[in-house]
């Protein structure tokens, strides 16, 4: 079942990866316009009270003069009331501008701030206009820059834009909102690093003991994907902070890794809520479908929100990824997936309520985190200011991921004093349930057995005085056998079977008579009587008087 899964979650990844295309805005931007518009969103930027700064370089014919270079802010009396507003002109586009803040630009030789001048382009002469714009606000802002010319006949320039926030390595190219992120992902990939050894090492000890399950090696894959997806987000930002334009691909990337590394740990959450290797070898058939159409379900729609927020996503607005309709159908799906989490877990509960130490704190923990995902999407969608979401929505979703890796780190470490280790049946004694005459029916569950501390010595060393015993009904074990034949078996104090002290003479049969030697014309003499000793195990063939013995 895990397989299948697997393979499909895998397959639409790819399909994302070839698909989507990044979209974020380089803070270094460049590109041609060529349309009979006379109005037309550039790009937009959230820059610093006092640091924020524009430098560009545009070229256009001078036969296509004269046109203008707006630039809007984040006030409801600008950009909202201008931006996807089919009913006004351009004139009244304009108009919202104020000319004491200089938010206009006359690409223009007479306009002396444009830096424009007459060039030379073989038989045509072009308008060059270099130069720079710095930027003052009580805090911070988005701006957004247009072009415009008004009741001419299109729009037609070439441009290159530098948008900046001082001079520092690690805000010059970014914009006001995206600060911190590239330290709050360094931050976090070192501690994420830090879980992913402790699981290595706990899973190192776990296989010492015959008690690295399935879910345990799930959990060590989420973890090791997350820190692939954020060393593939700092690399990016890394890149991103020297030259202002970054790798998209990794971006795209990292974002992938991030949702896989998401959908594995909430299929393992499912697995252990429906009691699989805690109280049950395997899941149903019937459950294992269900299982694979909603784990399918959930990854096509992270993989429509891939597409959407790629194709559909207006730059003209600053929008947040769950802030759309593929956004709130994962936030369903995530209810849902808590409505089975809970029914799993009390059904788990009530046949094995022996294991409350592990599924009490287990339900308690993860409940809080199947609503910070959607409970966070909703606060960013709509209690968060856009000039500062980005940076606040990275950090709280990291937080959250690193809150459920460390819970389940410390819920299952293997130590004697942990009271909610979940696991009590080795990987050995598996195949063996399964394999009993009742393997199709309840072979599947495992025996009832609350986890003890006896079940380790130490820190280091398995305990090896249990490893190959298995309790278990379906199966025949030797006390059944001698129960049947004799009576009551000494037990010690730990009710095991004392096999060394045992009587067995009243269940063995009797050995048959030994044959008579025959008589011979010519016997050797027999030889000296060899000095007896103790003997403790012995057998007595029924032909040939051969014996075999243990003697000390």
């Amino acid at each position: 079942m895990e397989v299948r899964v697997w393979g499909r979650l895998l397959s639409l990844a790819v399909l994302a990866s070839v698909l989507c295309v990044d979209t974020a805005l380089g803070k270094y931007v460049k590109g041609v316009v060529d349309t009979k518009e006379d109005w037309v969103f550039l790009t937009r930027f959230c820059f610093l009270t006092e640091f924020g700064r524009l430098d560009f370089r545009f070229r256009y014919p001078k036969s296509r003069c004269c046109q203008n270079i707006l630039l809007y802010f984040d006030d409801s009396s600008q950009w909202p009331a201008v931006y996807k507003r089919p009913e006004k002109t351009c004139y009244q586009k304009e108009a919202v501008l104020r000319p004491e803040n200089n938010q206009v630009i006359n690409l223009t030789t007479r306009y002396t701030w444009s830096g424009c001048v007459v060039e030379g382009d073989g038989s045509e002469e072009v308008l060059s206009c270099v130069g720079g714009r710095s930027f003052r606000s009580v805090r911070e802002r988005w701006w957004y820059i247009a072009l415009s010319k008004c009741g001419g006949d299109g729009l037609q320039l070439e441009y290159e834009m530098k948008l900046t926030n001082g001079q520092s390595f690690w805000t010059q190219h970014f914009s006001a909102d995206e600060f911190g992120i590239l330290e709050t992902d360094i931050t976090f990939l070192v501690i994420f690093f830090l879980v992913f050894v402790l699981s290595c090492y706990f899973a190192y000890n776990l296989k010492g003991r015959q008690l690295l399950h399935t879910t345990y090696k799930m959990f060590m894959t989420a973890a090791g994907v997350e820190v692939l997806s954020l060393l593939f987000h700092c690399v990016y930002w890394g890149l991103y902070a020297r030259d202002g334009v970054g790798n998209g691909s990794l971006k795209l990337l990292g974002k992938l890794l991030f949702s896989i590394s998401f959908l594995v740990f909430l299929l393992m959450l499912i697995l252990l809520g429906k009691g699989f290797t805690v109280t049950r070898a395997r899941i149903s058939h019937s459950g294992s479908v269900k299982l694979s159409i909603y784990m399918t379900v959930y990854t096509i729609t992270y993989v429509i929100l891939f597409i959407y927020e790629a194709e559909f996503f207006d730059p003209g607005e600053v929008l947040y990824a769950y802030d759309s309709p593929a956004g709130y159908g994962l936030m369903g799906l995530q209810l849902l997936a808590y409505v089975w989490f809970c029914y799993a877990v009390l059904v788990s509960l009530k046949h094995y309520p022996e294991k409350q130490p592990f599924y009490v704190p287990f339900f308690t923990t993860y409940t809080l985190w199947f609503f910070a995902v959607p409970v966070m999407a909703l606060i960013a969608n709509f209690g968060i200011p856009r000039w500062a979401r980005e940076k606040i929505v990275n950090g709280i979703q990291l937080g959250i991921h690193l809150y459920a890796h460390i819970v389940f780190l410390v819920i299952t470490r293997p130590s004697a004093a942990n009271k909610n280790f979940p696991y009590h049946v080795r990987t050995s004694q598996i195949g063996i349930l399964l394999s009993s005459p009742k393997g199709g029916e309840g072979g599947e569950s495992f025996p009832h057995h609350a986890y003890g501390n006896s079940s380790f010595v130490g820190d280091s060393q398995p305990n090896f005085t249990e490893l190959f015993s298995i309790q278990s009904d379906p199966l025949k074990t030797v006390e059944e056998t001698v129960t049947r034949k004799g009576p009551e078996v000494p037990r010690n104090s730990e009710q095991k079977i004392i096999t060394t002290a045992a009587d067995l003479t009243s269940i063995l049969p009797p050995p048959p008579p030994p044959i008579p030697p025959r008589p011979a014309a010519r016997s050797p003499p027999l030889p000296p009587r060899l000095p007896s000793f103790t003997e403790y195990f012995s057998m007595q063939g029924g032909s040939g008087g051969g014996m075999f013995g243990s003697k000390a």
